[in-house]
């Protein structure tokens, strides 16, 4: 297996999780809520009166993100999706049935769970990141790109 260093971005990446975890320290101290974006999303589709505007504005940009944030980067870009829309509207399914399981998403336990040091967290997150991990593998294997 070769590395894409076109890919690696440690940088950027640093830059990105720094901004996640401010913008989910910036909510906590603000309105004393989790940054949980299946919980946000939960409390908007079931019409959660008090506070709706943040939620939809919070959730207005991620949708936002993949296309404004390339044109604010060094050199630009675009917004690229490696599968069909209609794949990555399964995936988001899944992922939110995955995060009722869970009861919680990445955002929710990862950033904002461990960070107050919950043991609930630590065991969701070991989970996240096995599965992902035993996934990435089988679909190289899959695929014949793990040669």
């Amino acid at each position: 297996m070769t590395i894409d260093w076109a890919h690696f971005t440690p940088l950027a990446s640093l830059g990105g999780g720094a901004l996640i975890g401010l913008a989910a320290g910036i909510l906590f101290i603000g309105s004393r809520r989790i940054a949980g974006i299946s919980g946000i999303f939960g409390e908007v589709l079931s019409g959660a009166r008090d506070g709706m505007g943040w939620r939809l504005a919070f959730l207005a940009g991620l949708l936002a993100a993949p296309w404004v944030v390339p044109g604010l980067a060094v050199g630009g870009g675009e917004a690229r999706f490696g599968v069909s829309w209609p794949v990555l509207f399964v995936a988001g399914l899944l992922t939110g049935y995955g995060t009722r399981i869970a009861r919680g998403c990445t955002s929710g336990h990862g950033v904002c769970g461990l960070s107050r040091l919950s043991p609930r967290s630590l065991v969701a997150v070991l989970c996240f990141m096995a599965s992902g991990m035993v996934t990435v593998t089988v679909l190289r294997l899959l695929s014949g790109e793990a040669s």
